[in-house]
Order: structure tokens, then C-alpha cells, then sequence
């Protein structure tokens, strides 16, 4: 069988596991399957701790895996020290940024009262850590590298219980495109836009399980989208085999955003 994906012998930097539920732990375990070396950057100590178990527990399975190393993205100076310490393992094949916070600690409010400095942190960690982790990387892509982001769906959707994060997320999906433009196709950029997943993240946010369960019956196929389907189309866009996707959001909802009005979603509301 040939090798589609061709990311054999390939080093890709993964930011924001945060333990085997999260769409960073998947995206590098496929990547690890196809042959890629993964080197996993997480926020804090704990997270290294977990992140290290589950690497190890793969070793004994598959015989390696990449190093965990520490990052806070809010500080330029950790940044710049991760893009020297990746640098040491050669050229930079692909980058994954998984990383999204919001400050919800007050409960949900309406849109308009949101505060100041909650937003411009949701921005920093959530959106400009993309751009800022590009540049840090930059002298070390390899030519032809690619790199994704995880994305939403639909930034459309105005729903409560996801408070600011869509407009954040539109900030994230335009830097995409911004991206892709000023490295020039020297390293491409896209976004992988997943529906409603069963992630601990999510399960944090009040409300998320009628919502989760709606999105599944809105669903084309009646069944929600697994986290492993996220992570096949991000190791797809890291490939060579998708040389030629640049600059765009790549949705994976199983037809969710066309069948808001499914017939059988309106009998049960009549």
C-alpha cells in the first residue's frame, strides 16, 4: 500500500494537548500512527505530567514518541524558547495549534457585557498565539510545511453558552488567511472546523450536552462528530497530499450547518 500521506520520518510541533480527550492528543497520536515524530507542547506541569503518562503508555505500544515540553503562550519569552529547543530535532514539517481560553469564571452574560480584559486575553491565547508561534518557527519550517488550527464550524451561530468565543474564533480563521498570505506559500496555513465534539474542554461549558445533542440530531447521518474524524482531516491538511489547500477552513459537521430545519428536529418541536 502506498504511502498517501507521505509523513514518514516527518517532525511536526503539537500545541494543546491537555490529556486523551483533547483534539491535540488525537491529531499527534495519528500523526505518530503515519510515521511522524510529534513533539507535544503543553501550557503548565500538570499537563506535562499527563501528557508524559499517555506518551509512555504509547512507547510500550509503538516503540517512541516526541518530547513534551512547557510553554505559556501569554509570554513571548516561552515562546521563543520552545522555537529554540524544537529547532534542535531539524527542520519543522508541520504545526498544530489547538489552544482556545476564556474566562468564564463570572458565569455566562450577555455578549455586551463583556469585560475588557477578558476578551483581549481570549484573543492573545486563543488567536495572535498562532501568528506569534509562526514567527518564532519561521527560520524553522521546513519548505513546503503546513500548518492548521482547530477552528469552529460556524462563527454565525450566536449561541449563549459559548459566550465570546465565536468572535475570537473569527479572529483566529481570519488570521489564518493573513497568514498564509505573508509566508507566501512557503508554509501553508488552514483551519479544521469541527461541530459539536465530546471533549473535557467542552463538557466545562454549561449547557454544552443539550446543545451536543442537538448538533447530533441535526447531523446529516444522526450521529455526532468523533474527535478521530477532526484528527484525520488535520493530519490530511499537514500532508503533502494536500499540497494544494491554502488559506481555508475546512469543515468537518457531517452536514450539520445545511439541516437546521431536518424534518424530524421540526415534529419534535411542534
Amino acid at each position: 500500500m502506498s504511502d498517501f500521506l507521505q509523513l514518514n520520518g516527518k517532525t511536526v510541533v503539537v500545541f494543546g494537548a491537555a490529556n486523551r480527550k483533547s483534539v491535540a492528543w488525537a491529531i499527534g497520536c495519528t500523526l505518530e500512527d503515519a510515521g511522524a515524530r510529534v513533539i507535544h507542547v503543553v501550557r503548565d506541569a500538570g499537563r506535562q505530567a499527563e501528557i508524559g503518562t499517555l506518551i509512555d503508555k504509547r512507547r510500550g505500544m509503538k516503540g517512541g514518541a516526541g518530547a513534551v515540553l512547557l510553554c505559556d503562550v501569554e509570554k513571548q519569552a516561552e515562546i521563543d524558547a520552545v522555537a529554540a529547543e524544537v529547532a534542535k530535532h531539524g527542520p519543522i514539517h508541520g504545526l498544530v495549534h489547538s489552544l482556545a481560553f476564556a474566562n468564564y469564571s463570572d458565569g455566562f452574560k450577555p455578549f455586551h457585557e463583556t469585560k475588557r480584559e477578558d476578551f483581549l486575553q481570549a484573543v492573545n491565547i486563543s488567536a495572535f498565539s498562532l501568528v506569534a508561534i509562526a514567527n518564532a518557527l519561521k527560520p524553522h519550517f521546513a519548505e513546503g510545511a503546513s500548518a492548521i488550527t482547530i477552528g469552529i464550524s460556524t462563527t454565525r451561530m450566536a449561541a449563549e453558552n459559548y459566550g465570546y468565543m465565536a468572535p475570537i474564533k473569527a479572529a483566529l480563521h481570519s488570521s489564518v488567511v493573513f497568514l498564509a498570505k505573508s509566508f507566501a506559500g512557503a508554509v501553508r496555513f488552514n483551519a479544521v472546523c469541527p461541530g459539536l465534539l465530546k471533549t473535557s474542554a467542552s463538557a466545562g461549558i454549561p449547557g454544552y450536552l443539550d446543545s451536543y445533542l442537538y448538533a447530533e440530531k441535526a447531523t446529516l447521518r444522526k450521529q455526532g462528530v468523533a474527535t478521530q474524524e477532526v484528527a484525520n482531516a488535520a493530519a490530511f491538511l499537514l500532508s503533502p497530499a494536500s499540497s494544494g489547500i491554502n488559506a481555508q477552513e475546512v469543515v468537518v459537521d457531517a452536514g450539520m450547518g445545511v439541516n437546521y430545519f431536518d424534518k424530524a428536529i421540526i415534529e419534535r418541536m411542534s
